[in-house]
């Protein structure tokens, strides 16, 4: 493995070349389609409408026998009775095996965003639903996780280290895991921030878990504020404005006062609060500092610059003066993850969604640090697969952050960032080249990783492999993905259950409750 800084600041870009024995694959995975999720529910509790818009749009909330057209996804509903709401979500086509005698390198972006797994968790536990298949994302599920890889050494911002074993789900195959860690850094250490809260107070932010959730799991980042820190609020509904100007971190009472005075009501004004927002991060910029336009929302922008393409073209410009933005969702029913994914993606940022008042208190109260303070940009990881060794590979997950072989020389194009601490997670499926197909002559590589060195005995792996297969295996399952092969919710239970470790925040231990929840809703 190569590791090299590119012209960027912290900007890491990883190569590994790989001469195993195995692998497959095929075209590439990337949609641009986008699902909506319509449910709609008159008084009666069915929906008024059941026909499905051709390719895109489901009309949902009836159960089996009501009606619903059988091509349409599983069944959710939300709100009450009498509301009109929508969800929508990027078609996300699953990565298939490619050979690797045709396509020998995969190229991707690093993806820190956990979103998808909260998201999935609201579904399964709170509604009592199978999430969509587009709503989950099997790399922010595995890294919604903390692992225990090895830290950074010899001035690196980031190290990596692999791990190979069977696949869990089709032992005839291998599983190579890579597995990233960004340089720690102590609080006392980190650049003063200049932080901007863009935050929704329309109509749509009334409920429960929206606003007022907001509101109280941001007084968990108040507690982490420092003297040097600065903190300005922007709130939009029909008209954007400046709620609270830039002020120290040391006012803690002046700045939750300020949350606290927000109520919700009027239509969304989301593209004239992002432009007042930047404007107020502009004017306090903070040379060398961290400066971040927070954004939070349940994603229904409807007044002004509304497009999501314009908002994109908004936030990269924003993003080359080293104004980044994080998103925060927020809600259900009309919640618009593809768009809030989309905009974090362009601003440089990550992507959280919060549904309680616990994952309030771990994105903005535990991990706001490692989330806000980046240590690398733009990483980008490259294998090359040996087509003597390896017959095929898949990349699973990244489907919407795969690149162009030619792309990870490019520096113009932009890439992940890790924040300090922070791990990130990949894993490829490969398939073990047969003996004796004319193709077992020696090929000479640089800087080589053989599967000797690799392939672990099951026995020997380490918990953090065994757990996040588990994770793995559990979104092939909710995608219904047509690798999956033998994966089975009672097997990645017992690894998932046995691999918990340590748990000292309990998160493994909550994954395991949602696949035996999930389990009894897919038999329903």
């Amino acid at each position: 493995m190569s590791i090299r800084k590119t012209l960027a600041p912290f900007a890491l870009t990883l190569i590994i070349i790989l001469p195993l024995f195995l692998v497959a694959a095929c075209a590439s995975g990337k949609s641009s389609d986008r699902v909506v999720y319509e449910i709609a529910q008159p008084a009666t509790g069915l929906p008024s409408a059941a026909m499905p818009s051709p390719g895109v749009a489901y009309a949902m909330g009836m159960k089996a026998g009501s009606g619903l057209p059988e091509s349409a996804p599983p069944s959710w509903t939300s709100g009450q009775p009498g509301e009109f709401n929508t969800e929508e979500y990027d078609r996300i086509v699953d990565n298939p095996f490619k050979k690797s005698m045709d396509n020998p390198v995969s190229t991707f972006s690093v993806d820190v965003d956990t979103a998808s797994y909260a998201n999935l968790r609201r579904f399964v536990m709170e509604m009592g639903e199978m999430p969509p298949k587009d709503a989950v994302r099997i790399e922010e599920m595995v890294n919604y996780f903390n692992y225990s890889y090895p830290e950074p050494s010899g001035g690196h911002p980031v190290a990596a280290a692999y791990a190979m074993a069977p696949a869990p789900w089709n032992p005839a195959h291998l599983l190579l895991r890579v597995a990233l860690k960004a340089k720690t850094v102590e609080t006392k250490n980190l650049p003063a921030s200049n932080l901007v809260f863009l935050l929704d107070t329309s109509g749509s932010m009334s409920d429960d878990n929206k606003l007022p959730l907001l509101k109280a799991s941001l007084k968990f980042l108040v507690e982490k504020l420092r003297p040097e820190d600065r903190v300005a609020i922007v709130a939009y509904a029909g008209s954007a404005g400046l709620v609270l100007p830039p002020t120290p971190g040391s006012k803690k009472e002046t700045i939750i006062a300020a949350f606290d005075q927000l109520e919700a009501g009027g239509s969304t004004a989301g593209g004239a609060g992002i432009r007042l927002a930047y404007d107020v991060a502009k004017a306090n910029f903070i040379r060398g500092g961290n400066n971040r336009v927070i954004l939070a929302t349940d994603g229904d922008f409807n007044i002004g610059v509304s497009s999501t393409s314009e908002l994109e073209r908004l936030i990269e410009d924003k993003r080359k003066e080293n104004i980044y933005l994080t998103v925060l969702g927020f809600g259900m029913g009309n919640y618009k993850d593809s768009r809030m994914e989309t905009l974090a993606d362009k601003g440089n940022g990550n992507y959280a969604y919060i549904d309680n008042l616990l994952e309030g208190k771990k994105v903005l109260g535990k991990e706001i640090w490692g989330t806000l303070f980046a240590v690398a940009k733009d990483v980008k990881v490259q294998i090359e697969f040996n087509p003597a060794k390896v017959a095929e590979y898949r990349l699973i997950g990244y489907e919407n952050r795969l690149l162009a072989r030619e792309d990870f020389n490019d520096d113009t194009k932009d890439a992940g960032e890790m924040g300090s601490g922070h791990t990130v997670t990949a894993f490829y499926e490969l398939v073990h080249k047969k003996p004796g197909d004319g193709a077992e002559a020696s090929i000479l590589v640089t800087d080589r990783l053989f599967e000797k060195a690799l392939l672990v005995a099951e026995a020997d792996l380490d918990e953090d492999f065994r757990f996040a297969t588990a994770v793995v295996e559990f979104g092939m399952l909710l995608r219904d993905n047509p690798y999956k092969a033998q994966a089975s919710y009672q097997a990645l239970f017992e690894r998932a259950r046995r691999a918990k470790g340590e748990d000292l925040e309990g998160y493994r231990a909550e994954f395991v409750r949602i696949v035996e929840m999930a389990e009894i809703l897919d038999r329903e």
